[in-house]
């Protein structure tokens, strides 16, 4: 394609005689700038004043001074020169070889042919030259010079099919809180830690004659030859930055993807070294994972899940099951509200609890229908249960970060005890703490909408982060439901015992009540009493059962508001 229409480009001849100077400038002047010299010396010093100006040379190879080989091999060690295409003149055959080993990409000789001629292969040398610089821009990431993952993954393939015979092992890279040292070090020092990891990991390829990639911010990708030892490249990166970090731990981690899974396409290969590598995030004792049967086994099933979520919906194989609460400030505990929680009753994996599949719904944005099933399903029972007791027990269900950020939520909700016959402060709403840490603003503005409408609302997980305190000072709440993970410590650590009690005080301090789930033993329940909480649930008192069970649980106790 022609581009000469959009701007002139300039084109250098070199050339020792006047006459063809002369020819030469009168045929290319037509479509392009012509700067003239007679010698190699000045060749060279035009090309280095002007750089990113010069669109090709045209070169004698006999010129004064410094003739046409050197002043190619001066070009060779410039970086920059090397990239101007070079087109020979000559007349003598024998000087093509000398000239193609060194730089040049095509050659004039003289006589020189016909002006159609000789413009179209300065056309076809520039668009080749400017293609090129293109796909080069392109292929290599400018900070780390690896390569980008697109053309990664077509080199790859090619590397792939010229050594047929060779086993080769994909690898993703990634780096343990990366964000934290560009917050504290600044961006530049971070770019120079991804400078250090990029540099082994040439180094690294080079070694195995395999290829490298940057696939995104902190991310890399590594296709190398069979390797059975991969704690040494890792202590190499590793080495590396901790003469950078002397102070600041940053952890490397590893997936591989052995090349044995011969049946999958690179791209599968290294989404599976990925999903390994990604298993290490909450490990600390193991820097790297290797994809086994296991692993994928546990990501098929993963993927089972999402898919098969429609139609367990359609069929019905989510349960909602209850678990009571009790209110223990009495001599007596006394069943108080229930808490919604979600079984799946899958064909294939048989009984799975929430921890099983919840997290993935979240991860996949399916949580927002699974959060709306439970709803209507707890908010129908609870209307069966006042039919059949004519009276009503309250009952919390969760609502998700995804959930917040959905402008009709009140209304929804409103909807569902409404259609029930339910007051709202008996829909009990358990908000987690993370939902805060996301986007705070949207949070406190939601839920006092929520409870505006008449919901009362519960903070789950209260203790689990970083901000707990920050979020009783500006988010209207109705409870505080201590994270389950202090509730299993505070038997053998004081400590834990200790926060505990100062959560519950500072519940007090609010009058609101503290709740605490996972209770499992008689000695939690007396610590807990002991320490002023007023609401328990967990599997001392009863495990999440059916709405049959609970009916049966309430003919036995006698209901006291919380």
């Amino acid at each position: 394609m022609d581009n000469t229409k959009d701007f002139r480009r300039s084109i250098l001849v070199a050339d020792a005689k006047a006459a063809d100077r002369k020819i030469l400038s009168e045929i290319l002047s037509q479509q392009y700038d012509v700067i003239q010299t007679e010698n190699g010396s000045e060749a060279l010093a035009i090309l280095r004043s002007r750089k990113g100006q010069i669109s090709l040379l045209l070169l004698d190879l006999l010129l004064p001074e410094i003739d046409g080989y050197a002043v190619m091999e001066s070009m060779i060690k410039d970086g920059e020169l090397a990239k101007i295409p070079v087109i020979a003149l000559t007349s003598e055959k024998s000087a093509e070889v000398k000239s193609l080993q060194l730089a040049a990409v095509d050659f004039l000789t003289t006589p020189f042919d016909t002006p159609e001629v000789i413009l179209a292969r300065v056309r076809h040398s520039i668009a080749l030259n400017e293609q090129t610089k293109l796909i080069q821009s392109t292929e290599r990431d400018l900070l780390t010079h690896l390569y980008t993952k697109e053309y990664f993954f077509e080199y790859a393939k090619q590397l792939q099919e010229r050594n047929p015979n060779t086993t080769m092992d994909s690898l993703a890279i990634n780096l343990t809180n990366f964000h934290l040292i560009n917050e504290i070090y600044g961006r530049n020092f971070g770019n120079i830690i991804l400078q250090t990891i990029a540099a082994d990991i040439t180094q690294l390829a080079e070694e195995s004659e395999g290829i490298g990639c940057r696939y995104n911010a902190d991310g890399f990708f590594l296709y190398m030859a069979h390797h059975w030892n991969y704690e040494k490249p890792l202590e190499r990166i590793q080495f590396h930055l901790s003469e950078l970090l002397k102070e600041t731990e940053i952890h490397v981690r590893m997936g591989i993807c052995q090349g044995t899974f011969r049946s999958i396409s690179i791209e599968q290969s290294f989404d599976r070294a990925l999903y390994a590598c990604n298993s290490l995030r909450e490990n600390f004792t193991s820097a790297f994972a290797v994809y086994d049967e296991k692993m994928h086994e546990e990501e098929v099933r993963k993927a089972r899940i999402l898919s098969d979520f429609a139609d367990a919906v359609e069929k019905r194989q989510f349960s909602v099951l209850y678990q009571p609460k009790y209110n223990i400030h009495g001599e007596f505990p006394v069943l108080s509200s229930l808490e919604a929680l979600v079984s799946w009753s899958h064909p294939e994996f048989g009984k799975m609890r929430p921890d099983t599949f919840i997290p993935q719904f979240e991860k996949n944005g399916l949580i927002q229908k699974m959060d709306k099933y439970v709803w209507k399903e707890a908010a129908c029972q609870m209307r069966k249960w006042k039919e059949l007791h004519g009276t009503t027990i309250p009952v919390s269900v969760n609502v998700s970060r995804v959930d917040l950020h959905d402008p009709k939520i009140v209304d929804y909700l409103l909807q569902i005890t409404k259609e029930n016959d339910i007051d709202p402060s008996q829909f009990l709403l358990e908000i987690t703490e993370s939902a805060y840490i996301d986007d705070n603003n949207i949070l406190v503005e939601t839920v006092k909408k929520l409870r505006e409408a008449g919901f009362k609302v519960e903070m789950d997980d209260f203790g689990s982060g970083y901000s707990s305190l920050n979020m009783l000072a500006t988010l209207p709440i109705d409870a505080i439901k201590i994270d389950i993970g202090f509730i299993r410590k505070i038997i053998y650590d004081k400590k834990t015992m200790y926060l505990v009690n100062v959560i519950i005080g500072i519940a007090k301090e609010f009058g609101i009540p503290c709740i605490a789930e996972g209770v499992e033993t008689k000695e939690q329940l007396d610590l807990l009493k002991n320490a002023g909480c007023e609401i328990v649930q967990g599997y001392y008192f009863s495990k999440p059962v059916s709405p049959e069970e609970i009916s049966e649980l309430r003919k036995k106790a006698i209901r006291q508001d919380i």
